[in-house]
């Protein structure tokens, strides 16, 4: 099996919520896992952080603890069930929803001081845009947009990719259009919201895959697992089966755009 050379970063993010971003990004994570990749998952949702729920573990720590000085990043790193390595974000707590750049680019350069082999970190992002999700997309080299196939959840994609694109210059931007009826409706949800792309922004977005409507999802996450767990034959499974393949079988990148990026020694050595 063909392992990155250093760790890929991915970063899943949304428009609005309700869309499917933290069941795309634990599913995703699960998937690569169960390919047999080293895999951590972390839940940068902080004010409303639910990824531990959807994975089944209790997190006795997690990133207020870091950010208040009394953990450090290691510490508070819980194995999933599944294997996966979470970072876990705290919900209910209004100043982790307020971060500012500053403290989300000091929680990025702490990646680099943990000391384990990742092969593929998965950052779901809190919904829209506000200065830490913005932070943590330009340390991400790709960006994962998940939409759903209503008028307010395209705008809101959109108004995301438009912000990227245009005030960050971040490029390898993929759609990942969720709960859809079919991958022809998912290829058809992408050629829309392209072509405005292409022509408002002069930059067109990439397709990663797309996951089928399947209630199997919701079912799993009342069982606190993911679908692949719960339903490992299932629409919706297989999609996520997909999507890891289509992850794995990326190019390596060159040049990521954006500024300080996650694992950054690692990228710089691997160079060297």
């Amino acid at each position: 099996m063909l392992k990155p050379s250093v760790t890929e970063v991915i970063g899943i993010a949304s428009g609005k919520g309700g869309v499917g971003k933290t069941t795309a990004s634990v599913n995703l994570a699960v998937a690569l896992q169960m390919a047999g990749h080293k895999v951590m998952l972390f839940d940068a949702d902080l004010g409303l952080a639910n990824a531990q729920i959807a994975l089944g573990c209790r997190c006795p720590y997690n990133l207020s603890h870091f950010l208040s000085g009394e953990k450090t990043l290691q510490e508070i790193v819980t194995t999933t069930r599944a294997g996966v390595k979470l970072v876990p974000g705290a919900s209910g707590l209004q100043e982790m929803a307020a971060l500012d750049d500053l403290q989300a680019a000091r929680i990025v350069q702490a990646f680099s001081a943990l000391d384990e082999q990742i092969d593929y970190l998965i950052v779901d992002m809190a919904a829209g845009i506000a200065p830490s999700v913005l932070t943590f997309l330009q340390a991400t080299p790709r960006r994962f947009v998940v939409v759903r196939d209503d008028p307010s959840s395209i705008a809101d994609a959109y108004g995301t990719i438009k912000v990227m694109m245009q005030d960050y210059a971040l490029d390898e931007i993929y759609l990942l259009p969720n709960g859809v009826h079919s991958v022809q409706e998912g290829q058809q949800l992408y050629e829309r919201i392209n072509q405005v792309c292409a022509r408002f922004l002069g930059h067109s977005i990439k397709m990663i895959g797309s996951v089928e409507q399947d209630e199997l999802v919701l079912t799993a996450l009342k069982k606190y697992q993911s679908v692949l767990e719960f339903a490992p034959s299932s629409a919706a499974a297989r999609d996520f089966r997909r999507l890891a393949e289509a992850v794995r079988t990326l190019p390596p990148l060159e040049n990521a755009s954006g500024g300080m990026q996650f694992f950054v020694e690692r990228l710089v050595q691997s160079r060297t």
